[in-house]
């Protein structure tokens, strides 16, 4: 078992100081609260990481028509380039 990197030892260790520090009424109490923090600080974290997400998710859809557009005015240049060479040695060829 290994928590936080503490492995069982240390965790045991620490349970037994707050039983001497706490005593057993308030333990309880005290290990509820915990609870309470940790589950809100997981919830924060995961409203985090979802927003970061979408952000992320945003960017790459903003990204992508533009790609695309140029990928295709690339292709049409291309063309383009690919006709005026072919009427350029046509041209050759008919002067030869």
């Amino acid at each position: 078992m290994n928590i936080f990197g503490v492995g069982l030892p240390e965790v045991t260790v620490i349970l037994i100081l707050a039983l001497l520090i706490f005593g057993p009424k308030k333990l309880p109490e005290l290990g509820k609260q915990l609870g309470k923090t940790l589950k809100s600080l997981k919830k924060a974290s995961n409203e985090f990481q979802n927003e970061i997400d979408q952000v992320m998710n945003e960017q790459d859809k903003e990204e992508s028509p533009k790609s695309i557009e140029s990928n295709q005015t690339n292709e049409i240049n291309q063309e383009k380039i690919d006709s005026e060479n072919k009427n350029f040695s046509n041209k050759d060829n008919s002067i030869n």
